[in-house]
């Protein structure tokens, strides 16, 4: 038995397919869906264009029985070794297969744990260092703003890189751009820990975030590569454990390494991380991007090439130069153009106030993460560095339980939506919306994390008793994680075919955001304090988010047709 793999039988399909065939049937009893079913729904992500009557209980039943049974007729091929796609490609433990959404669950949550644990490492590289930059302004002789932008620089590496990475995963797959970027990004750390100046330091620690922050682009369109809508809001929250135990992990991590060796142990720590992943990322993961040409046999190749040398002919000079030129625009063009070409999603409506909402977040949890390291690390409260990076636990946990119930919970409303408007297909498979995932969660979510920015700052500004402003921090993690998750998700629907382009566009704007944040958050706290500054936050924050989810309710049906429209999406 090849491992992960089922020879003839895609349960998940065909499962979904029965159960919404009957519950067509439960919801239709008097044999045609409610009048009031609005024409608009015929728009889905996951749909055809139109919408006919759902037919009668005999007729959807026998429909979905030979459904079912065609479905387990399917097998799966499993690639040859040496026609496996991807940078060493042929020495992965789990095959390559040519539908890899017909890879059996178990595998797919191996997979997706994979990607899971490699995207800890860009927050990672991030998040250590808050606990170790009291020593770094100390050993270089510098103001604690140069020392942020350690951090703050590190941030606008991860949102400039994945435009690239994204797009050469587009062409050369997502095994490819795992394993060349997590080489690099062990070479830059070793490079950061030798660092002699702060010059060095912040160059080196720019190129090893951009090189980690690959997996942000393309983990999550691996998580769209091998799971079905209908499940991914759970996969995409589990996913985003990984980015989110960064910052719960690394603080701590940074904090005793630091406080026992120094600021250069917290960068061989990630050296050693960026090693491990490559060798687990070489033997395990295998491609999973979409053939979008038929596979040619190997014979057929090795023939097809033996005839274009026989049939070959000598060209002309004149030729021979319009050919190179030719073939230098297209390289232009794959490695300048097209990676850039990805901001251009921005023009349409549900992207833009989409990438806002989730940046909106991202920029006040990086305040947060400054203002926590200032505020606790300084009198009246002079804590250790080990204890103040123990204080970034309570967020992190509510990023973790946000992860674990707001996936699965946004999936749920979205089925919940579809059922409620009767929008089902010949086959009883209901048509599932993006837009629908901004339901009572996000309304939770928006309520909860500004909330939680003006309770956190007022009582750190008051100088209250410690684990006061710390319990803040858990709700806003919380809240802020249902945002967090439930837009990346959607982002992968909106631009099914483009997935990691869409992700991508997503950590440009919101890291660019955090980078903002990080640079002006301790010259502004120092100015005006904790208490104000997160009550703009916090305003802004509430404000942003209630027009995003009013806005996508009302019109986001009209804007994604207007989009899907214009990318000629079927």
């Amino acid at each position: 038995m090849v491992l992960g793999l089922e020879k003839a039988e895609v349960p998940d399909e065909s499962q979904h397919s029965s159960s919404s065939a009957d519950q067509v049937v439960e919801n239709g009893r008097e044999g045609s869906i409610s009048p009031h079913r609005d024409s608009d729904s015929i728009h889905s992500h996951s749909s055809e264009n139109s919408i006919r009557p759902v037919p009668e209980k005999e007729e959807i039943v026998q429909r979905t029985k030979s459904r079912s049974s065609s479905t387990r007729s399917r097998t799966i091929n499993v690639i040859p070794r040496l026609e496996r796609r991807g940078l060493l490609g042929n020495i992965a433990i789990i095959p390559e297969v040519d539908q890899p959404k017909h890879y059996k669950n178990s595998t797919k949550w191996l997979i997706t744990l994979i990607v899971a644990i490699s995207a800890t490492a860009a927050p990672l590289g991030s998040a250590i260092f808050f606990p170790a930059l009291a020593q770094l302004s100390a050993d270089f002789n510098i103001t604690p703003t140069i020392a942020n932008l350690t951090v703050a620089l590190y941030m606008l590496s991860m949102s400039i890189f994945p435009l690239w990475w994204s797009s050469f995963s587009e062409t050369l797959g997502r095994r490819t751009i795992y394993l060349v970027s997590f080489s690099l990004f062990t070479i830059w750390n070793v490079g950061a820990a030798l660092s002699t100046s702060i010059g060095m330091l912040i160059i080196m620690r720019m190129l090893g975030g951009g090189a980690a922050a690959s997996v942000q682009a393309v983990g999550a369109g691996t998580i769209a590569d091998i799971w079905e809508p209908k499940e991914r809001g759970r996969a995409m929250g589990i996913f985003y454990l990984g980015p989110l135990m960064g910052p719960l992990l690394a603080p701590v991590v940074g904090g005793a390494l630091a406080q026992k060796w120094g600021w250069k142990s917290t960068q061989w720590f990630q050296v050693i991380y960026g090693g491990v992943l490559f060798i687990i990322l070489t033997s395990c993961l295998p491609e999973t991007l979409e053939r979008t040409k038929p596979r040619v046999p190997q014979q057929e190749v090795s023939d097809g090439n033996m005839t274009d040398r026989q049939t070959l002919t000598r060209i002309s000079t004149t030729r021979s130069v319009k050919n190179k030129t030719r073939k230098l625009a297209k390289i232009f063009k794959r490695c300048i153009i097209d990676p850039l070409a990805v901001l251009g999603y921005l023009r349409f409506p549900p992207v833009l106030i989409t990438v806002y909402l989730a940046s909106c977040a991202f920029a006040c949890l990086y305040v947060l993460n400054v203002s926590i390291q200032k505020t606790f690390g300084e009198a009246p409260y002079s804590f250790s560095v080990l204890i103040v990076g123990l204080l970034y636990i309570p967020g992190s946990l509510g990023y973790l339980i946000a992860s674990l119930f707001g996936g699965k919970w946004s999936d749920k409303i979205m089925h919940r939506e579809a059922r409620a408007a009767g929008r089902y297909d010949d086959n009883g498979k209901l048509l599932l919306q993006p837009e629908d995932r901004l339901r009572e969660n996000a309304w939770l979510g928006a309520i909860i994390f500004p909330g939680a920015l003006i309770w956190y700052g007022w009582t750190a500004e008051k100088h209250i008793y410690w684990i006061v402003p710390i319990i803040a921090n858990f709700f806003f993690g919380t809240g802020s994680m249902i945002i967090f998750s439930t837009s990346t998700t959607m982002l992968t629907e909106f631009l099914s075919k483009k997935s990691s382009s869409g992700v991508a566009v997503n950590n440009f704007v919101r890291n660019i955001f955090s980078c903002v944040g990080g640079i002006v958050a301790s010259p502004i706290i120092s100015a005006i304090g904790n208490g104000w500054i997160f009550t703009i936050l916090g305003i802004w924050a509430w404000i942003s988010a209630a027009g995003v989810i009013w806005s996508m309710k009302k019109f986001g049906l009209k804007w994604r047709a207007d989009m899907n429209q214009n990318l000629k999406y079927v």
